[in-house]
């Protein structure tokens, strides 16, 4: 039995949106010919693969164990067909969490690895970002992750970043030379954006009690701490090393006991033959025992809780 890969990625894509029309839009095909491809691989398989649900579809008991190994054949054959087309060609990698400059971390590591060569690219967030990573649309991924994680993605912890807090200069604990987090619980909490969607900011919230939270339209990090830097009442959360703009009225103010730490983290498709990529995660390996960016000591720092079930190192 020789698979198509045209159908195997039809499927994929379907069993990722469980929904025929947005998959086909992915695709770049019509519902129709997405509908009639999936159809053949049914047929060749002898069984459903999908069944239908209101206004979508779900997939059957056949449908949930062919999906991984689907994914892992189709991502086989791209990384075959990319050997061909080019074994030279730049590492795709995505960043997200564009507040926080991920590329911070990216330039730091390239610098001690001049072989690297890194196209990047901007995901909106972690779905997007694993969605185009099981497409094959980009190699690797750089933020922070957070439960649940799409099967056949590995990641690796590169670094812990402390933030801090900042605030008006009006704020009533603009004066104060640290903070405790709990000390922010009367305070406002500014998000860039829906909190939902920010998984760090939302459990920072949660853990110190911070009640009052809202969100503004994510129009860069001056218009957001210009946003911050108006109300005495509100504060936000960056990386304590990460350059600011000159904000007039901003004050930021370190974080102590805990001390929380945002991580950053490696995702890719797991089975990935990329050259670079075991470059570039021997290189963050290397970057972070030389400025010691994963120490933690749980007595002293906050770190929300990272996904294990699928950690995995990269063994090139």
């Amino acid at each position: 039995m020789d698979l198509d890969m045209a159908q195997v990625r039809a499927f994929v894509l379907a069993a990722q949106e469980l929904h025929f029309g947005r998959a086909a839009g992915d695709l770049g095909v019509t519902q129709q010919a997405l509908s009639k491809r999936i159809g053949r691989l049914e047929s060749m398989l002898g069984t459903k693969l999908f069944e239908r649900l209101g206004h979508g579809v779900g997939l059957t008991e056949d449908g949930r164990r062919f999906l991984d190994p689907a994914r892992r054949a189709l991502a086989a054959s791209d990384d075959a067909v990319a050997t061909i087309a080019g074994e030279d060609r730049p590492l795709r990698v995505d960043v997200w969490g564009h507040l926080y400059a991920p590329t911070r971390t990216l330039l730091q590591v390239t610098g001690q690895a001049e072989e690297l060569r890194l196209e990047l690219g901007h995901g909106r967030d972690l779905p997007g970002a694993m969605t185009a990573l099981l497409r094959g649309d980009i190699d690797v991924a750089l933020g922070r992750i957070h439960p649940p994680l799409s099967p056949g993605l590995g990641h690796r912890l590169i670094r812990l970043e402390p933030v801090d807090a900042v605030l008006s200069a009006h704020h009533p604990l603009a004066s104060e030379p640290t903070l405790r987090p709990e000390q922010l619980r009367d305070s406002v909490l500014w998000a860039p954006g829906a909190l939902e969607r920010l998984d760090f900011l939302r459990r920072f919230a949660d853990r110190f009690g911070v009640r009052e939270r809202s969100g503004s339209v994510n129009l860069g990090l001056a218009h957001f701490l210009a946003e911050v830097a108006r109300d005495p009442h509100r504060f936000s959360l960056v990386p304590a090393d990460m350059p600011l703009p000159d904000i007039p009225g901003l004050r930021s103010v370190p974080l102590v006991d805990p001390t929380p730490l945002y991580a950053w983290s490696l995702l890719w498709r797991t089975g990935s033959t990329h050259p670079r990529l075991h470059t570039l995660t021997a290189a963050c390996a290397g970057e972070a025992g030389r400025s010691r960016w994963l120490e933690y000591d749980p007595t002293r720092d906050w770190l929300p809780g990272l996904p294990t079930d699928r950690a995995e190192a990269h063994s090139g």
